[in-house]
């Protein structure tokens, strides 16, 4: 079914649509160079190329993200803006990952909303002062783009929370779509001003900003673009339930490197890839690569860490250790629980307490004794579901504070308000265990910062009165639903729905033995010291210049319309095979050899009948009864289907099940190979394939007279695909002292006589023909798939022999844009009939009689 997005996004986005004011007027383009400003408005031009020189260019890299690192105030007094570095954003702290001499350029939106009149000279300041341009998002668009598509759809969604009814989640609107689509436009507008495409890095963050891609690369085909998702992703039979899948997961391929921080996370977009779009994909030497039209999108797997320096500096604060000491002294001799969450729907704090009113309940030496402390951050959305969750939290708080409280002992204390740095790290230092109990989440970095702060500083050591060498120690409790979940070993990892789980971790955590603590402790201080945000800044970096390093080694097209736009990239020297090309070597030649495939070259691979039209039969036979050409079927299929199949075409020959069985014409006899005549192996391999078949629901078993095929295409993909490997690593360890080979192709495997390929076909014709006398000066060979390839290799390697007198004109054409071994392609079968048609059309010689090619071939055969 065609998808309802527009099919022309450009005009979608540019806002007249949803009538948004047009994107205000274009920032200076940061020159690096002296030279000529390329215009960049418009999208004429998507070669890819720069017209900017690059000699002399420091290393530069654009961050894109929904928001700046900046904080801005109006000053009371001046009525003037004041700007100043968020120091607490990831996206200034992975500048530490980058070289000295980078530059760092961002782009996004300020926290504040400037007056239209303001915008100019704040984009001027803000690009003079901090490297910065904002996108300025009209307000009904930024309502519509982050409060509305961001916040409740996609982030529900990606958290696995489906709007089952009205009640429970809002539904689709194509609305808020439009203005996620028109937003992210503006924000490739923005970048495309201060892009130099030839040497500059694009890095852009999360989930605000997913099919931004596909603008950059409809501009530029080369652009260097890796991507990062800071949140979870869901699995596909969560994912597919969006109306807009496949634009989104499209904008995501446009990049060159994709990130996320959990194995896990990945898995369910490679999935959502698979079963969706259809892409399989393998890992290259430790590296997860999707092949997606010739190009390679690589998959990274790293969480983000936390800035050591950054949290270490509140720790010096005078105001900390002042805040340290009265914490210390407020919850002296008792055992301190602490929790850090937003409030949202997914952090599960009401899950939380009501394990500690379970923990309380189950240990009664522990009232009076145990705290919980549950700072609760201003939520980032709004909407019912926050404010129900917020009224659960203090009922719950409520009743347990009511049954457990006593004279100087609350167990459970709520502060929700803002609280500032060094006050958090009071608590973290204090605290003998954190929980992070959220039933999904992206990464939360909670447990990183209780870790360090636990391990402390020599203020911290003096504000505490503790000892230097003193044992450090931590706990910590987390959901395994949550992205920093598995890199944390030493956790009492817990699955937050279950309440009695929750409160015997907690219990666990509390009456651990010191030294145990200690061991847990080292171990977690050791990895997230080691892996800082700077230290993945710097792998990401390095992984996303490994994935564009072969981009000006390879030509690239881009074609498709709106969000389905993707760019093929493919060698140099491949190219479309023109008529007038082919046809002008075809008239000065006399000796012609050519090699048809025939699914997916001479019929349409999607045709559901697979008997040839009478337009191919008909062109076929002009071909053939040209007494200058061979011509030659090379298929898998069976030889009862292509004799019954052209019947009509006298002269041709066919080679039936990948050159097993050949025959020159209709009247000669079939002849099968020499090679392997002991078929014996197929009563193995049968059973083996039935047993997969029974298991696998919707694969099937196709025969063939010297070929067993396992067909799984229509089976689930995922478990398909799981099934094709073991059926290929089980019939190879059958089949290992027996004269046969095991392939695996697109939804197939294949177990065939060793040395079978259409390449032995095309290499015994042309050999047929030197030794008759008339070697070949003209070959044209076409296929599709990777049994065709065979083709190609072995046509290249028999025409370099030093039988031939002098090299043919060689024309290997697959059918499609993608990798391949042939120097040429065409678009589709169509394409193929017509370049055929062009050829017979270009000669119209007197057939040739039968019985001459007959007795000229059978006498050299």
């Amino acid at each position: 079914m065609a998808s309802r997005s527009y099919a022309n996004l450009f005009d979608l986005a540019s806002g007249d649509f949803l009538d948004f004011p047009c994107t205000p007027r274009a920032l200076p383009r940061v020159m690096t160079v002296p030279g000529i400003i390329s215009d960049l408005d418009g999208y004429g031009c998507n070669d890819g190329d720069s017209d900017v020189s690059s000699s002399g260019c420091r290393e530069r890299k654009i961050i894109v993200a929904n928001m700046l690192p900046v904080q801005a105030k109006r000053d009371i007094e001046t009525a003037k803006w004041v700007f100043s570095w968020d120091e607490d954003s990831i996206l200034l702290q992975l500048k530490d990952g980058f070289s000295a001499d980078s530059e760092v350029i961002y782009v996004g939106s300020l926290k504040v909303e400037i007056d239209a009149c303001e915008q100019d000279a704040v984009a001027q300041r803000l690009l003079d002062e901090f490297n910065c341009v904002p996108t300025f998002l009209p307000h009904d668009l930024q309502k519509r783009f982050y409060l509305g598509f961001c916040k409740q759809q996609l982030w529900p969604l990606f958290h696995y929370m489906l709007p089952i009814c009205p009640d429970h989640g809002d539904r689709f609107d194509r609305i808020l779509w439009q203005a996620y689509v028109s937003a992210n436009k503006i924000f490739a507008d923005k970048v495309m001003e201060v892009i130099n495409p030839d040497d500059d890095f694009v890095w852009v963050h999360d989930y605000h900003l997913m099919v931004l891609p596909t603008f950059l690369r409809k501009r530029y085909n080369r652009v260097k673009l890796g991507f990062f998702l800071h949140s979870p992703f869901p699995s596909s039979e969560i994912y597919r339930t969006l109306p807009v899948r496949d634009e989104i997961l499209r904008g995501l391929l446009n990049s060159d490197l994709i990130g996320f921080h959990t194995f896990d996370y990945a898995r369910h977009f490679l999935s959502c890839c698979s079963r969706m779009l259809g892409l399989d994909y393998e890992s290259k030497r430790g590296h997860i690569g999707l092949d997606y039209f010739g190009r390679t999108i690589f998959i990274k797997i790293l969480p983000v860490g936390i800035h050591m320096g950054r949290l270490e500096s509140v720790f010096n604060l005078s105001s900390t250790s002042a805040k340290l000491k009265e914490v210390q002294e407020e919850f002296k001799d008792k055992k301190v629980i602490l929790g850090i969450d937003d409030m949202d729907i997914f952090k599960g704090i009401s899950l939380k307490l009501l394990a500690v009113e379970h923990l309380l309940q189950q240990n009664p030496d522990l009232q009076g004794k145990v705290i919980l402390v549950q700072i609760v951050n201003p939520a980032r959305g709004s909407g019912k579901d926050v404010q129900e969750a917020k009224n659960e939290t203090y009922l719950i708080a409520q009743r347990i504070n009511d049954t457990y409280s006593s004279n100087n002992y609350q167990p459970v204390i709520l502060i929700d308000r803002p609280v500032p740095r060094f006050e958090k790290s009071a608590y973290y230092a204090v605290a003998e265990c954190c929980i992070v109990n959220a039933v999904r989440d992206g990464m939360n970095l909670v447990p990183y910062k209780y870790i360090v702060c636990r391990q402390g500083t020599a203020q911290l050591d003096e504000a505490l009165d503790r000892k230097s060498d003193s044992p450090r120690t931590s706990m910590l409790v987390v959901s395994e639903f949550i992205g920093c979940s598995p890199s944390l070993s030493g956790a009492i990892r817990v699955n937050p729905w279950d309440i009695d789980a929750v409160a015997d971790a907690m219990y666990a955590a509390l009456t651990m033995s010191v030294s145990e603590k200690q061991l847990r402790h080292e171990k977690h201080y050791r990895y997230v010291s080691s892996h800082d945000v700077a230290y993945w800044a710097h792998s990401f970096m390095l992984d996303l210049e490994r994935a564009c390093k072969d981009h000006y080694t390879k030509r690239c097209w881009g074609f498709g319309l709106g969000l389905g736009f993707r760019v093929v990239s493919l060698s140099h020297g491949f190219r479309k095979l023109s008529i007038d090309h082919i046809v002008s070597a075809y008239k000065r030649t006399n000796r012609r050899a050519i090699f048809l495939d025939y699914d997916g070259t001479v019929v349409p691979q999607s045709s559901i009948s697979k008997t040839p039209s009478p337009e191919v039969i008909s062109v076929l036979n002009a071909l053939c009864n040209n007494p200058k050409n061979i011509v030659f079927i090379v298929s898998g299929r069976g030889r009862d289907s292509l004799s019954e199949w052209f019947t009509s075409c006298q002269m041709l020959g066919l080679a039936a099940e990948h050159g097993y069985f050949l025959r020159w014409n209709k009247d000669s006899e079939w002849e099968a190979s020499h090679l392997s005549a002991d078929l014996d192996w197929k009563k193995m391999v049968e059973p083996v394939m039935q047993l997969y078949t029974e298991a696998t629901d919707g694969s099937n078993i196709e025969v063939k007279e010297s070929a067993l095929v396992w067909h799984h295409q229509d089976a689930d993909p995922d478990f398909g695909s799981c099934q094709a490997k073991e059926l290929l690593d089980h019939l190879e360890s059958v089949l290992a002292n027996e004269p046969a080979a095991v392939t695996r192709g697109q939804h197939i495997v294949e177990v065939k006589p060793q040395g079978i390929s259409k390449g032995l076909v095309a290499e015994q014709v042309l050999m047929t023909m030197v030794n008759g006398g008339n070697p070949p000066d003209f070959v044209l060979c076409i296929g599709d798939d990777r049994s065709d390839e065979d083709m190609f290799e072995s046509i290249l390697r028999t025409v370099s022999c030093p039988s031939l007198p002098s090299a043919p004109e060689i024309f290997a054409c697959t059918v499609g844009r993608k990798p391949s071994k042939a120097k040429y392609f065409l678009d589709d079968a169509s394409d193929v009939v017509k370049l055929l048609q062009g050829l017979a059309a270009s000669s119209n010689p007197k057939p040739r009689h039968l019985a001459h090619s007959q007795v000229s071939f059978e006498s050299t055969v």
